[in-house]
Parts: C-alpha cells; structure tokens; sequence
C-alpha cells in the first residue's frame, strides 16, 4: 500500500475512528486500525469488538493494499504535524511496517498482519429507517442521562428504542399515534422521548442501544449531513452517514416494563419558569452534602420555598413565584437528578406532576409533548 493524503483530511478521519480504540486491549490487534487503500480511498477502521466505525476519506492512491497500525500512536502523529502538510503512508510488501512521511519527517510503525483484524459487518440488518440528524440528537441528548451505570443492571445501560402507539389529546379529540420512542432509565428517573415514527420502522424490534455506541454516534452526528440511515436487527444496529458507519452490537436483555413505573393518578400541578428554577435548584444545592445531593421544595399556593442543609456548610433558601394551586406539600428530590431533567426543558416552563412527597412525580416540557420525565423523590 502507498497513499498520499491531506493531513486536515486524515487527521479528521483518525478522530472519528481511534475514540472507539481501548487504550488497553487484551488483544493486541485491537489498539490498530486497519488502513484499506482503494481506487481512490483510504477506508478506516477501528472497533472494540462491540462497536465498529468505519470512515472513507478521498487520498491519492498509488498501490492499493491494507494493513493495520498502532491508532493512538498513528492519531498522535498526524496531530502533530504541521497545518497543510501532505502525508505519504506506504507499507511494505511484507506488510510488518508501516512508513509515514511528511516533509523532513518519517517515521515507521509496527503492522500486524490484516486478517486478525475482527470483523461486525457480518449478518443481515432487515430493519431500516431514516431519521433527520437533528432528531437524533434530541433522543440521545434528552435521555442518554438516564442511562444507567450500574454493571449489574446491563440491560439498563443503553437507550431503548422502539416502535410505540402514543394517546395524545383527552375525549373525542384524543388520537393514538404511532412513535418512535426512546427510553432510558437508571431506577431514580427515568427519561422517555416520542417523535413521530419514521417510514419503515414500524415493524423494528425493541433494542437497548449501548451507552458507549450512543456516546460515539453523538460525537460524530454534530457534523453529519441532514440524514442518518439506521438499519437493525435484534443484535445488531447500523448507522450510516456522509462517509461513516458505525455498526454496534445490542445488549442482550430485557429493558423492563418501564410503563409501570410512570404515575396515573398524580394530581397537583406545579408550573415553573425552567431555566430560573435550574438556577435556582444549582445555587440552593450548594449548601447540600455531596452525599445525598438532597433539595426540598416547599409549596403553597403560588410559591416555592427551595431549601437545603447540611451539618457541615449551613443551609440556603430561595423563593420563588410559581403556578400552583394545590395544599401545601413538602417535597425532596437529588438536585443533580433534578437539575438533569430541567436542563432537557426546551419551552419556557417545566409542569410537575406530583402525588405526595413517598411517590414518583412526572416532569414535563409544556412546549414538548413528546418528552416525559419521571423523578423519584428523596426523604429530606
């Protein structure tokens, strides 16, 4: 193989492909990226055995070939080099060396052979749909929060997307639409986003999208073009655009009936001003331990008293003008949960549904119908 590139173009490219590498591998092959030069483009890819991106990139292709080297390593150099630079790679016939050179400098990396490099391209994808990239990155970014930790819960480690009928409107107006719902819920909230459901999704299969496959597609969709092509199975899911494709594995389990856990029967509403009330709830929360992050809301007809303590630093209240109109309540939530929901608020105002101060509450965007919340309280 020997290429003439850009540097911006490869740099670029390396980017996108090397956040997947693992910067301990077990498997050795597993810290390269296989370089695949043909006709005139360099294909890039790299993969921790569960995701797998693969990036085009236009280059001078002088002998096509493909070998695989050290990502980081290989990212680190072209980092470096200066603005304009053009790179020759060029790999032996032995396949055991690569050799960059750019300008007054070279240098020679370590290949290992290309056929130990794994393959996710395997098996059929039946599903298929388009999304805008902009409504992709409202599901990722209003419910990857909810998205739990917790090893021993895998099956909660992901986004659960699937196909779904939502009931909007109340009497002879109410109409039961099909969605395109994602789910996310780590059991102290729960984040729940609907968009109209796209032209062939209607028969995919429900699948938990992982944490670290979601977290390398919204990196990469802030510079994608208009539209995103996703195709699935029930293990597998693929995204394609511009010149990128990822292909991730799915977590293999159960997302739990997650309609059991959001309230029917709450009935005291409580309307507040989001981005206010998010900085009041960050400034109250000063005062809490790190521990229990803990904030109370106190109501009482069109006022909140936020308040917190702590044995340590004192404690802070706040006041505020808000809509409501229910007995007066006592109400604790962790202000970070808190402030995680609030900060997903597009409209002006977040609606709280509450029950009492032992039960869930709803949260929801008045200027959203799409998006639900539902937070656990604390005892305060």
């Amino acid at each position: 193989m020997n290429i003439t590139i850009e540097r911006a173009a490869l740099l670029r490219s390396l980017a996108h492909v090397q956040s997947v590498v693992e910067r301990r591998s077990t498997i050795p092959v597993l810290s390269n990226v296989l370089l695949r030069a043909e006709g005139s483009t360099l294909a890039l890819t790299a993969t921790d055995m569960d995701v797998e991106i693969v990036e085009d990139v236009s280059a001078e292709v002088i002998r096509a070939g493909s070998t695989t080297a050290p990502a980081h390593t290989l990212y680190e150099i072209v980092r470096k080099l200066p603005d304009g630079a053009q790179v020759e790679l060029d790999c032996g016939s032995d396949g055991s060396t690569l050799t960059l050179r750019s300008g007054r400098s070279q240098f020679k990396l370590g290949c290992l052979p290309v056929d130990d490099f794994p393959q996710l391209t395997g098996g059929k994808l039946p599903h298929g749909f388009e999304l805008a990239a902009a409504d992709l990155r409202s599901l990722i970014d209003r419910t990857r929060f909810a998205v739990s930790t917790e090893e021993a819960r895998y099956y909660l480690n992901g986004i659960y997307l699937h196909a779904a009928r939502s009931v909007t409107g109340n009497g002879p107006s109410a109409a039961d639409l099909p969605v395109l719902r994602a789910v996310a819920t780590d059991g102290h909230r729960l984040a729940r986003i609907e968009l109209p459901l796209p032209e062939g999704a209607a028969g995919i299969p429900g699948v938990i999208i992982p944490r670290k496959t979601i977290n390398e597609i919204r990196k990469l969709i802030d510079e994608a073009a208009a539209r995103i092509e996703i195709t699935l199975s029930e293990t597998k899911i693929r995204f394609h655009f511009d010149a990128i494709t990822v292909i991730s594995k799915l977590i293999d389990g159960t997302f739990p009936d997650y309609e059991r856990v959001i309230p029917v029967g709450n009935d005291k509403i409580l309307e507040v001003r989001a981005k206010p009330f998010a900085a009041s709830v960050d400034r109250v929360a000063t005062i809490s331990t790190e521990k229990s992050r803990a904030v109370k809301l106190s109501l009482s007809r069109d006022n909140l008293i936020l308040s917190a303590t702590s044995p340590e630093a004192g404690s802070a209240t706040e006041e505020l003008e808000v809509k409501y109109s229910g007995p007066a309540l006592d109400i604790g939530f962790n202000s970070r949960y808190l402030l995680d929901v609030i900060q997903q608020i597009n409209g002006e105002e977040a609606r709280f549904i509450i029950a009492d101060a032992a039960a869930p509450s709803i949260v929801r965007d008045t200027a959203d119908g799409g998006a639900l919340y539902v937070l656990m309280p604390m005892r305060v």
